[in-house]
């Protein structure tokens, strides 16, 4: 049976429903807004989820009444026996859960999600694929052949880069980009919005989950059905564990595929967000396009589809709205190197960079401290901004990799996408400063000789 952390088995008593089959349980569960303050006011009080199941509960208990009712708590975190069940359950059919708590949580998700990254994660599969980022592939459910067969050669083509494709396990443009990556021998993360263990126990997912290249993960109970407010939901989750994302077709103004492009391009920005170029024409994907979209550039080999995850924030960071570092005026030159700055000092808490790794950190963050962000070269028109920008955190980079690393826990640290830590790195490469070690794919100081 899988061990849970005290932290996460607080966390489920707290906020899953515990379903047996398809039976829900009726009782009154903390909302995601509830849990999150009483999550607030634990850490405020110095304490963490596992403390409301210790012997000094009660206590703690009493103490959370002014976020959520104390007879409340404590029939939630009554149905320990229940919870026992359930997890004997999920073991045996492969299903992990983890929380926000535990370090195997994706920092991606931490990272760009912060406090809205769910507060609990269900899956199947190996795990460590969660970090991998890769390509985001979304679309609509009804498709004819074509679209289906273009969404296949695209899992395909990704998968031979060696990077993975992240998509959401329905039915349509999700299911043949996931299966044309898996039919190639590629790697596949699906973000699933209901029926998880459904399709955990479906035979052909299962051949791919133990042989490693497919992963599953949830927000929601494994038993969970349908829900039309998971399905929007869940599109965050997609675009905040890849490093860019291509819809291949929308409805316009309706469904989930549009909703999520929408709030990606408007409101997250996670992630350059492209859009389908060829084939039959889509009022949907015009309508993206003309909201800062960015036509996909059809790769169609190993190199050139390479090429577009290193290039990736010269096509779409550029153009999507809020994200530009190389065509911004004063003001916002000023306010994007702020944002950096900060960055680098929340990077000192990052779980994977502690001892040496936080440490490097922290004199970096320290000696940036002292930059003036209003220096005149940053007012001078022909300044080219992200050069300006690599300049800042050049030396937090070296000093990060005074212990190997591997570009996306540089990034994860750095609060930033793998494709602009993998453009650094490169940058560091060329300089001779660094070399990457391709047998382990981490990164490492270059030794004097």
């Amino acid at each position: 049976m899988q061990h849970i952390s005290n932290n996460t088995q607080a966390i489920l008593l707290l906020t899953a429903p515990l379903m047996l089959g398809r039976g829900a349980q009726s009782v009154d569960l903390l909302t995601p807004s509830e849990y999150k303050r009483l999550a607030a006011l634990l850490h405020q009080l110095n304490k963490q989820p596992a403390d409301l199941i210790s012997t000094q509960s009660d206590e703690i208990i009493q103490q959370c009444r002014a976020v959520v009712e104390e007879n409340r708590i404590k029939r939630l975190l009554g149905r320990g026996f229940l919870l026992s069940q359930v997890v004997e359950r999920w073991s045996s059919r492969g299903i992990w859960v983890i929380s926000r708590a535990d370090s195997e949580y994706p920092r991606r998700l931490k990272a760009r999600l912060r406090n809205d990254a769910p507060a609990i994660l269900y899956g199947c599969g190996d795990i460590s694929l969660l970090e991998a980022g890769g390509l985001a592939v979304v679309g609509s459910r009804k498709i004819d052949d074509a679209l289906a067969e273009y969404a296949t050669y695209i899992g395909g083509l990704t998968a031979s880069t060696n990077r993975a494709i992240v998509s959401g396990g329905a039915k349509g443009v999700d299911l043949a980009a996931m299966r044309g990556a898996l039919q190639s021998g590629g790697k596949v993360v699906g973000v699933l919005a209901e029926n998880l263990e459904r399709v955990a126990m479906n035979r052909d997912e299962r051949n791919y989950l133990r042989s490693g290249g497919l992963v599953l993960v949830s927000a929601y109970d494994p038993n969970a059905g349908f829900n039309i407010g998971h399905a929007m939901q869940r599109n965050k989750l997609i675009y905040a564990l890849a490093d860019i994302s291509l819809v291949v077709e929308a409805e316009l103004n309706k469904g989930g595929t549009w909703a999520g492009a929408v709030e990606q391009l408007d409101k997250l920005r996670f992630v350059p967000l492209f859009v389908r170029s060829t084939g039959k024409c889509s009022a949907g994907l015009d309508a993206l396009s003309n909201r800062g979209a960015v036509l996909w550039p059809n790769p169609h080999d190993t190199e050139s589809l390479n090429e577009l995850f290193f290039e990736a924030p010269s096509y779409g960071l550029n153009h999507q709205h809020g994200i530009s570092f190389t065509s911004v005026d004063e003001a916002d030159a000023q306010k994007e190197a702020t944002v950096v700055r900060k960055e680098l000092f929340e990077a000192e808490s990052s779980p994977l960079f502690s001892d040496g790794l936080a440490a490097g950190v922290k004199v970096g963050a320290e000696k940036q401290n002292g930059r003036n962000f209003d220096e005149p070269h940053l007012h001078d028109p022909n300044v080219y901004y992200a050069d300006v920008l690599f300049s800042a955190v050049r030396d937090i980079i070296v000093k990060l990799l005074a212990n190997p690393a591997k570009d996306s826990e540089l990034a994860a640290a750095l609060n930033i996408t793998t494709v602009q830590a993998r453009i650094w790195l490169q940058r560091l490469v060329d300089e001779g400063l660094i070399e990457k070690q391709k047998k382990q794919g981490v990164y490492v100081l270059r030794k004097i000789k």
